[in-house]
């Protein structure tokens, strides 16, 4: 059946800030306490579905989550008006509010794993939301994150929504960051690729030293059960923890697939060669798999350029593109590798260049920024059309944001009841812009 990709890029939200609170995303780290611009952060995304768009990818938005989160401070003892919750926790428990002002709900890749219904014994397309238990500010989302999906994509006859999975060490679920998609269409039966760190029941075993795995094989082997998948169409994999304690804090950091092409890092996989030879075995049609080679491009700049953190999207004239970040541009060995990646293969068209450096700065490049959702026609007129991107769409964001966002955000901004009362104000806008109903707390 015919289908397309559509991406679902998450909309940064007001509170854009760098609290430093991702342990293991260098990035992150790096940039803490430094001021951010969530105004320019914003159009930075947005300008990026405009160009993804123009290409002629189908693109939709998501909506940022409800910021700073006063529901959650208040379940943790903060109380009184709105103002004195947000004065309190800054006085007494400002690492507590950073993470409860976080804007990191724009990685729209950590949203949810998706299934397509091609996959799906079904028929249907399944979501289930993660539950990002490794982080205390990412984990807050799951609740709204669900409401979102359950807004855009309502009909319950083509849709299945599921809940996260549980919130135990156990099952620790990063969405679609550790998910890949193989495929000859869109439309056809393909096969997914689950990414893992550790085994939940067995932590230790093969674990990185340095920082946290953060995905189970647990966790992927539920969402594979909950998504009525095809067990001779599921690959398992455990992630290199070398490459996690280089910063790949997610598979995606280290590996981006497109239909039949796989492109990752030699030091993606602990199992290399076992991998290879059954991605192979079950994807048909000519699989390419791109290996790049430390020789080549090493780990580190990998990490540092976000080099497969690029989007790599399936053009209607026929070839692919690779978008990628400014960083790979400036980094002149992961240039040369790129241009010779165009000139040597068939399969890669061009590379397109985008500037996402405050969202960058926080450790989130291209594909971060994006949910993958494969949809047919009649999946397609079914879903809230609202949240589709297009030339009005773009202008009336822009503007949106140009009205409601400030330009300058210090973590100690983070405080400001009037920084609350905007975000508020935007949010409400916008889900009546998007059409997506009362879906944040403040709202009902």
């Amino acid at each position: 059946m015919k289908a397309q990709e559509v991406n679902f890029d998450g909309l940064v939200g007001p509170t854009h800030n760098y609290s430093g609170l991702s342990i293991g995303n260098l990035a992150s780290q790096r940039s803490v306490r430094t001021v951010s611009n969530p105004k320019e952060a914003a159009k930075q995304g947005l300008r990026k579905m405009k160009m993804l768009y123009d290409l002629g990818v189908p693109q939709g938005v998501l909506p940022p989550q409800d910021r700073p989160a006063v529901d959650i401070l208040r379940r943790l003892g903060f109380s009184g008006r709105d103002e004195y919750v947000l004065r309190s926790a800054r006085r007494d428990a400002p690492k507590l509010l950073a993470a409860c002002s976080s804007a990191s709900s724009m990685w729209a890749a950590n949203a949810a794993t998706v299934c397509p219904s091609a996959d799906s014994a079904d028929g249907k397309v399944h979501f289930t939301p993660a539950n990002l238990r490794s982080n205390f500010h990412r984990a807050i989302e799951a609740s709204t994150t669900a409401r979102v999906l359950e807004a855009v994509f309502a009909d319950a006859q083509r849709f299945s929504h599921h809940e996260p999975l549980p919130s135990v060490e156990t099952f620790g679920d990063e969405g679609a960051a550790n998910q890949t998609r193989l495929c000859r269409e869109y439309g056809e039966i393909g096969v997914h690729l689950f990414v893992y760190g550790r085994r939940g029941t067995d932590g230790s075993a093969g674990a990185p030293e340095r920082y946290p795995a953060r995905q189970t094989l647990e966790a992927s082997r539920a969402i594979a059960r909950l998504h009525h998948l095809d067990a001779t169409r599921v690959v398992f994999a455990q992630q290199s923890p070398r490459a996690i304690d280089a910063g790949a804090f997610h598979n995606d950091v280290v590996a981006v697939g497109n239909q039949q092409v796989f492109l990752f890092h030699e030091q993606a996989f602990a199992n290399r060669d076992e991998l290879t030879r059954e991605l192979e075995s079950k994807v048909e049609g000519r699989l390419q798999l791109i290996e790049v080679a430390e020789a080549d491009v090493t780990l580190d700049e990998s990490v540092a350029t976000y080099l497969f953190n690029s989007q790599l999207v399936s053009l209607p004239s026929g070839p692919m593109a690779l978008v990628v970040p400014r960083e790979c541009r400036d980094a002149p060995n992961v240039w040369a590798y790129l241009e010779k990646l165009c000139r040597d293969r068939e399969v890669i068209e061009r590379i397109e260049v985008v500037d996402v450096r405050q969202s960058m700065k926080n450790g989130g490049g291209p594909a971060c920024l994006r949910l993958r959702v494969v949809l047919t026609d009649h999946e397609l007129e079914a879903m809230n059309r609202a949240a589709l991107f297009d030339e009005q769409r773009f202008s009336q964001l822009v503007a949106w944001v140009d009205q409601h966002y400030r330009d300058r955000l210090a973590e100690a901004d983070l405080g400001d009841p009037l920084l609350l009362e905007e975000s508020r104000t935007a949010l409400d806008e916008l889900t009546q812009l998007l059409e997506l109903g009362s879906i944040y707390p403040f709202q009902r």
